[in-house]
């Protein structure tokens, strides 16, 4: 008899034994951290909605028992996409994988104290003695809160009396920072180092470019100061502090809605509805804003004073040396940007970091005109400024040779009053051998006309119409000009009997120069392809 009730035991603990509680770990805060920001690929960088994202590789110790167990990784970015988590280190591997929902408020508060004890704490109005009595939670918080007191049950700040409620311990489950749980198992335990590895939403970068015109020389070479600033947001609540930062430049392809997949956990408030003044049924009363304060009194005509503020360089530059420049790396088809020191990424707050100190830019003026027959066509005798352009070679020999993420240019140039603006414009992505254009400003001496004569002729061959057009580019100023004239995509029409023609970036262009004070002439017959 004995023997058999000692199997019936033995059976009974061996299916018993899955169903055992396991042992809730904590892992320690991260003694490592490396956070990789990705922009967003779809649209520009917005401080307020950040859309990009961010990998962020955390290393923890973690002391498991025998057996399995839970681990609680606490403070994780609230931006989580927890499918994308990837724990390694672990002898046992992970067996389940959670994120916790509930973060730590008011309302889950009262609602994880169900059924349990608190104390209620009312003040006398008339004494401002403190009294205080046990109390049972009886409902959850999202209708008001109800309370099972000596004296019946009674709903919380119903009274009209100052109340608060005292919980002695916090329930399980919660946290004041965002949580996320895996299921191991270890045969014998152990301390080991693991890492948390996610993709998280609410990052974003980009990069800005300050450049100063420098003195050109007698043979025509523009000189230029390029300082170009990464700036980071991180949209999340929680900091890394002390963290190895990179950044990816480039396109990369993204399937997936991290926005969506997020889901960051929220602590939500409580919503107490009673009614101290009037009753259930008429509601509490409602009154009149007060009105609107008189506006002050108009100022005189002769006291008027219009004050204005100029740009200045200094709001764009660092106020000291960069002590700190990101490296540049390959990562494939794209390119990583590297901090070379630890770097604290703060919650809810921008971080900029230098990548590119170019004391001596080489390049040159080119002001960029344009004819054809769909685009920039001008009527009789009228002239239209020509778009003035700072070019140069993406490579060591003009003073640069480092890949240029796409991102904003403000441009300066030197006067006897100082640094001043001269123009704003948008790079895109550019590789080292490119070459690159920044658009500086609408030029004040170099104008251009473009025109149709009128002239038809018809193709022999295909009998296709070809069309003339006549431009014409004038230089005012005292300096000859290098002037690129672009007729159109070579994809879209043909040009024949046109002196100059070359292709440029699959465009057809005319690339000349215009002496000061004079004025040049081109007919130039296309037909549509």
């Amino acid at each position: 008899m004995s023997a058999l009730r000692a199997s019936i035991l033995l059976a009974l603990a061996v299916i018993s034994a899955p169903l055992a509680a396991r042992d809730v770990v904590d892992a320690s805060e991260p003694t490592g951290l490396a956070v990789t920001i990705y922009r967003d690929p779809y649209s520009g960088f917005d401080r307020d909605n950040p859309g990009g994202f961010a990998m962020i590789s955390e290393t923890r110790s973690v002391t498991l028992p025998a057996g399995e167990s839970t681990i609680r990784f606490e403070g994780v970015a609230e931006g989580m996409i927890a499918v994308s988590a990837i724990v390694s280190g672990l002898p046992g591997g992970t067996i389940e994988k959670n994120r916790n929902a509930a973060l730590l408020s008011p309302a889950a508060l009262v609602d994880g104290t169900l059924g349990n004890r608190v104390t209620i704490t009312r003040t006398n109005p008339a004494t401002g003695q403190e009294e205080s009595e046990q109390a049972i939670v009886r409902t959850r918080a999202d209708g008001g809160i109800v309370l099972q007191t000596s004296q019946g049950y009674e709903a919380v700040r119903c009274s009209g009396l100052p109340e608060k409620l005292i919980f002695d311990t916090i329930p399980d489950g919660l946290s004041a920072q965002p949580v996320f749980s895996i299921d191991t198992r270890d045969e014998t335990g152990g301390t080991y180092e693991v890492t948390l590895t996610y993709l998280s939403w609410g990052f974003d970068w980009q990069a800005h470019y300050i450049t100063t015109l420098l003195q050109g020389d007698r043979r025509g070479r523009q000189y230029a100061k390029m300082l170009s600033w990464l700036t980071l947001v991180n949209d999340n609540a929680q900091s890394f502090d002390n963290a190895e930062l990179l950044v990816v430049a480039g396109t990369l392809n993204v399937e997936s809605d991290f926005e969506e997949l997020a889901e960051p956990p929220r602590g939500e408030s409580l919503r107490l509805r009673c009614w101290p003044r009037g009753n259930t049924a008429a509601g509490s009363p409602s009154y009149p804003y007060p009105p609107a304060p008189a506006p002050p009194p108009a100022m005189m005509a002769d006291s008027i004073v219009v004050t204005g503020t100029r740009m200045q360089k200094a709001a764009f530059e660092s106020a000291s040396p960069v002590a700190v420049m990101a490296g540049e790396e390959n990562l494939g088809d794209l390119k990583l940007f590297r901090v070379p020191e630890p770097i604290t990424v703060q919650a809810k707050g921008l971080k900029q970091v230098a990548f590119l100190d170019k004391d001596r830019v080489r390049g040159e003026l080119i002001y960029e005109a344009a004819c054809d027959l769909y685009g920039r066509v001008y009527q009789d005798d009228q002239f239209g400024p020509a778009q003035l352009i700072f070019q140069t070679e993406n490579d060591e020999r003009h003073g640069l040779g480092v890949s240029l993420p796409q991102g904003g240019v403000t441009v300066f140039e030197p006067s006897r009053a100082g640094d001043l603006l001269i123009g704003e414009d948008e790079i895109r992505d550019y590789p080292i051998g490119q070459e690159v254009e920044i658009n500086l400003a609408e030029s004040t001496r170099v104008f251009q006309q473009c025109a149709r004569t009128g002239e038809i002729e018809q193709s022999e061959k295909d009998r296709a119409d070809w069309r003339q057009l006549r431009a014409a580019v004038t230089n005012s100023g005292s300096q000859s000009a290098q002037v690129r004239l672009e007729i159109g995509r070579s994809s879209d029409i043909e040009v024949r009997r046109t002196r100059g023609l070359k292709l440029r970036n699959g465009a057809h262009v005319i690339e000349t120069s215009v002496g000061a004070g004079e004025e040049r002439e081109f007919l130039i017959w296309v037909r549509d392809i």
